[in-house]
């Protein structure tokens, strides 16, 4: 079957799904959030300072869906969570689109007020195939909304603002740190404890969305500077050890040149990162996150992460060559293990006073799909383990 008819049969599901359950999305006020990285984090801002605020408001993310391995879950799945908000008198819901989602129509029949774009880089190239077929999805999200927040920065956002100023119901809304925008952290001055420039833009995209929702400055300033983060988005773990450790859902070129430099600015020692790529996906990033990360990291181990179906060493094989282009050493400052637990247990016991361990591209996952069955898994509990057992070595 195409991925045409396919799609047809997913748009009919879709319709089915929101029949039977009696269109919610009409009762309620929908904010869609879309990008390539920080989507998560920027649902779960956006829902906490409503919450705050006083609105009777939920969310759905890769976060609140663990184990699915998937942001947007299948039609049924989220005309049932809908359904369910408004018999619990919700009031506004927050969902994490991805560009899977909104190509399949797994969101067709949802009426969104807001759409929000966090950012657009190198992702699902396998899927989509090219650059461009990739925006074209994501701009799906901005038809017939209310309001269109986007990335001044980001290189989509001459792309999109050109294309949602055809939508005449439509008014767009800038943010920003480098460029003019709406919302700059000039303009509406905050303070988060989040790490990174790539925070500030997410704080940044929530703020946008909120303000338009009527919420006052001083109450999102509050909410902005209360919000603790999201769980396996730079989590640092703490276990009394002399070094620190994050673990972070960084599983793209971009979120690598975000998130490592990041690291390097909290530690006085050398970075240690622990990371590997999914099986059966964008095979065309490999080499670049290799590339990137022995540019940025001290010592690198790669190893797997959800590989489906696809050999862990193969995987491992097609992100090395970046590594070694920049001249990183086979057993000296990169390592391969495909066993995720001993990479992570190689991390810990190489670290020293001072140095930071990052261990991405799980985050906050419960399980891993290796060979195509789940194991449960916690990137969180063997670090704790590794560190545990390190001290009593």
């Amino acid at each position: 079957m195409t991925r045409r008819l396919k799609n047809i049969y997913h748009w009919l599901i879709a319709f089915l799904a929101t029949v039977y359950y009696h269109f919610p999305s009409k009762k309620l006020k929908i904010i869609g959030v879309t990008g390539t990285d920080g989507k998560t984090t920027t649902v779960t801002l956006i829902a906490h300072i409503l919450s705050k605020a006083g609105f009777n408001a939920d969310s759905i993310s890769t976060v609140s869906a663990p184990g699915l391995h998937t942001t947007t879950p299948n039609s049924f799945a989220v005309q049932r969570f809908l359904r369910k908000a408004v018999n619990q008198k919700k009031k506004y819901i927050v969902l994490e689109t991805t560009s899977h989602g909104l190509d399949q129509h797994r969101l067709a029949g949802i009426n969104f007020l807001a759409a929000v774009i966090t950012n657009i880089t190198h992702e699902h190239l396998d899927y989509h195939q090219t650059f461009q077929n990739y925006l074209a999805v994501k701009a799906k999200l901005f038809k017939k909304v209310k309001i269109a927040v986007l990335n001044r920065d980001d290189e989509s956002y001459k792309y999109l603002d050109t294309k949602i100023q055809r939508y005449k119901d439509t008014k767009i809304v800038t943010y920003g740190i480098k460029k003019e925008a709406d919302f700059t952290p000039q303009k509406f001055k905050f303070t988060t404890s989040l790490p990174g420039d790539y925070n500030q833009y997410n704080c940044l995209a929530a703020i946008a969305v909120c303000a338009f929702l009527g919420i006052s400055a001083a109450e999102i300033k509050k909410a902005v500077a209360s919000f603790k983060g999201v769980k396996g988005r730079m989590e640092e773990i703490k276990e009394g050890q002399d070094f620190k450790v994050f673990v972070d859902f960084a599983h793209t070129p971009a979120a690598f040149e975000k998130v490592i430099p990041t690291v390097r600015k909290m530690t006085r020692g050398e970075v240690i990162h622990v990371f590997g790529c999914t099986g059966n996906r964008d095979k065309s990033k490999r080499s670049i996150m290799g590339r990137i990360a022995a540019q940025l990291d001290d010592k690198v181990i790669l190893t797997h992460e959800d590989t489906y179906r696809e050999d862990p060493e193969k995987i491992i094989a097609e992100i090395e060559p970046g590594v070694e282009k920049e001249g990183k050493i086979l057993g000296k400052t990169y390592w391969k293990i495909s066993n995720r637990h001993q990479a992570i247990k190689k991390a810990i016991s190489m670290a020293e006073k001072g140095d930071a361990v990052l261990i991405t591209g799980v985050g906050h996952q419960t399980s891993l799909n290796l060979g195509g069955h789940e194991v449960s898994w916690s990137d969180q509990k063997e670090v704790k383990e590794a560190i545990k057992e390190k001290r009593s070595a």
